[in-house]
């Protein structure tokens, strides 16, 4: 599996973005795909995660109601739109999927592919 991720850029406080990662190669029908994210000096994080093939989503509480995570099974893309960003929100975001797991796990060591990051910063 070959994760694309794309869409980050420079905003200003308070402006939206929408990220986006296409999935290619062996596809899955069923698992789980995420976004995390990593600031200078910091562990990469848990932003949003959603069962792919199933019902469910999960976000981490400083992202609720500002950001939507979604999924376009024709596309087998999943989307991230960003909404009033924080200057916080700066971080390289990466997308995330394993085919093995039902649960929506937050940490990244239990994702098995990985997109290679699109940067995201909000200036103030």
């Amino acid at each position: 599996v070959q994760l694309q991720a794309s869409g980050g850029g420079l905003v200003q406080s308070g402006g939206s973005l929408r990220l986006s990662c296409a999935a290619s190669g062996r596809t899955f029908s069923s698992g789980v795909m995420g976004w995390f994210r990593q600031g200078p000096g910091t562990d990469r994080e848990f932003v949003a995660g959603l069962r792919w093939g199933g019902v469910g989503i999960y976000y981490a509480d400083f992202v609720k109601g500002r950001f939507t995570i979604s999924r376009d099974y024709a596309k087998n893309t999943m989307y991230l739109q960003m909404n009033s960003l924080k200057p916080e929100d700066t971080a390289v975001y990466y997308c995330a999927a394993d085919p093995n797991w039902r649960q929506i796990y937050t940490t990244p060591n239990r994702y098995d592919y990985w997109g290679q990051g699109t940067q995201v910063t909000v200036s103030s």
